[in-house]
């Protein structure tokens, strides 16, 4: 039988997990992964994550977030969010994931999660793109500012597990 801590670390594993699935889509992702983190050095009593970590967390938070919001209201491309989009990014993840694992281990499996969301998510739009008529597609440039948008708020993301993770293992 599992112990309540056990249970509660893999609860805090997931909801990184779902933080940085949740950048794929143009949501609170960095929010989630900052509040989760906080969340477990509370617990723990600041063992392992102080003080300095928890404010850096916020500020990278605050600052990624704050410049997505602007990007998005001065107009940027965002792929629509659809059943299909969703599932298949979580699959695309997940195998993402399970690719990169042998050959980089741990961080393998975070960064391939993001790629392989970021894979389906990107094939999918590039799909559904091409299906328009050329009145009404998204010209590469813009698909391609969508694309590097998504990826710097996902390795950003990324940089907060790596930072948040390599605190409590230590």
């Amino acid at each position: 039988m599992p112990s309540l801590a056990s249970l509660a670390f893999a609860a805090f594993i997931l909801i990184l997990f779902a933080g940085i699935y949740l950048t794929l889509f143009d949501l609170l992702g960095t929010v989630i992964i900052f509040i989760d983190v906080f969340l477990y050095a509370l617990f723990t009593g600041f063992d392992r994550v102080n003080g300095k970590i928890i404010l850096f967390l916020l500020l990278i938070s605050i600052i990624v977030e704050t410049i997505d919001f602007f990007l998005v209201m001065t107009g940027a491309l965002q792929p629509v969010a659809t059943k299909r989009v969703f599932w298949t990014a979580a699959i695309s993840a997940i195998v993402g994931a399970f690719i990169l694992t042998p050959f980089f281990w741990g961080p393998g499996a975070w960064v391939g999660f993001f790629l392989g969301g970021f894979t389906g998510i990107i094939t999918l739009e590039v799909a559904r793109q091409s299906k328009l008529k050329s009145l009404y597609r998204a010209s590469n440039r813009t698909i391609i500012a969508m694309a590097g948008r998504k990826i710097v708020k996902g390795f950003v993301a990324l940089f907060m597990v790596a930072l948040s993770l390599s605190n409590i293992y230590s």
